[in-house]
This record gives C-alpha cells, sequence and structure tokens, in this order.
C-alpha cells in the first residue's frame, strides 16, 4: 500500500502524543511504504524543532527524544519505508484551485492544502491524518483518508 501522511500523523507515529497509538496501528496494520517529499521532510524536521522551543518552559519533547526521532526518521528513509518523490510543478496550480474552491468553507490553512495537493498528484492508496480540516479536504478531493474520523 502506497499512503501519504502529513506532519502531524507523521509526529504521532514516531513521538509521543494523544494519537500516537492510533498512529502506531494503523502503520502496522496497513504496512504502507510512504511517500515523502522534500516539503515534507522540511516540515517535519521543523515540527521537531517546535517541539522543543520553549524548553524548561512546556516544551513537549526533550533534546534526546527529538535525537532519537530523527535517527529514527532517517534509518527509515535509509531503509525504503518511505519513498522519496519530488513535489511535481503542477501542485501549485492544484491548491490554488483547493483553496479557492474549499478553504471558505473548511478554514483549511495554506500547509493543509499543499498537503492535499501533493497527495493529489502523488497519488497514494490512503492520506493519512488526523487534522480534522485536513481530513475533510482530502475527502472532498476524492482522496482515502484514515483514522477516517480524526
Amino acid at each position: 500500500m502506497k499512503g501519504y501522511a502529513d506532519t502531524g500523523f507523521l509526529l504521532s507515529l514516531y513521538g509521543r502524543d494523544a494519537n500516537s497509538a492510533r498512529a502506531v496501528a494503523l502503520a502496522a496494520k496497513h504496512k504502507p511504504a510512504f511517500f515523502l517529499t522534500e516539503f515534507g521532510e522540511l516540515e517535519f524536521a521543523n515540527a521537531v524543532e517546535r517541539l522543543l522551543f520553549s524548553l524548561g518552559a512546556g516544551a513537549v519533547w526533550t533534546p534526546s527524544e527529538a535525537q532519537a526521532v530523527r535517527e529514527r526518521i532517517g534509518q527509515h528513509i535509509n531503509a525504503g519505508v518511505f519513498q522519496l518523490r519530488a513535489v511535481p510543478n503542477e501542485v501549485w496550480q492544484t491548491a490554488t484551485r483547493l483553496s479557492r474552491h474549499y478553504t471558505a468553507k473548511l478554514g483549511t490553512r495554506t500547509l493543509d492544502v499543499l498537503h492535499v495537493a501533493i497527495a493529489m498528484s502523488l497519488q497514494p492508496d490512503v492520506f493519512f491524518t488526523f487534522d480534522r480540516r485536513q481530513c475533510k479536504l482530502a475527502k472532498a478531493a476524492g482522496l482515502r483518508v484514515l483514522p477516517s474520523r480524526p
């Protein structure tokens, strides 16, 4: 199975949060080979750093936990768990079209729209997300989404 996971899903899968058990269970059940773009790598790397941002004042992860997450995802990239893909040029037009058609109705953010547009161009079997608005957008765009109810 080919999958596309948004950054929140990957953070839950590789880290620890309220959705981690669900992310691990979904990945174990479906065993997807995830598509990953440079955009996805950047957003994931930045999200990990953001979780360290206010260390001592409510930071979510310790530096050693963040390092372990970085190492584990790097190992999985090298092992082929992720299929690296370029962001196709048509993504920008698709994202603009999605935004014009759905953002006023769903309240989606730019990064949500970009994730869905990228997934549409890569054509995964499943789009993995825990984000409710992004889930609605992905379904409206014709993607199969798991979990079906974030």
